[in-house]
């Protein structure tokens, strides 16, 4: 029984931080990457991410926290930690198909 709530409070948290990862995503990333604004790599567009993602997830991170050419230190995502970025940056990179 016990195994059975902790999956189910597991999957109920999943479900959740993925709704939070999809609004974390409109409120600050969405703002450039749906565009390109600025050279930013679009949202869906795997020939863009392809070579940033080439350099490795960790290279990803730190620039998403540090700036980048026109991306400002963390991104618009103040509150943002390391795996919030990695969750974003995957969710982005993949084909919009």
């Amino acid at each position: 029984m016990t195994r059975f709530i902790l999956a189910a409070l597991f999957l109920v948290a999943s479900g959740s931080w993925a709704d939070s990862a999809l609004e974390t995503y409109n409120r600050t990333c969405r703002i450039c990457h749906a565009n390109g604004v600025g050279g930013a790599p679009k949202t869906g567009d795997v020939n863009a991410w392809r070579p940033r993602l080439e350099k490795g997830m960790e290279s990803l991170i730190r620039a998403s926290n540090r700036g980048l050419n026109g991306m400002p230190p963390k991104g618009m995502c103040y509150e943002c930690s390391d795996q919030d970025f990695e969750a974003l940056i995957s969710y982005m990179s993949k084909s919009a198909s």
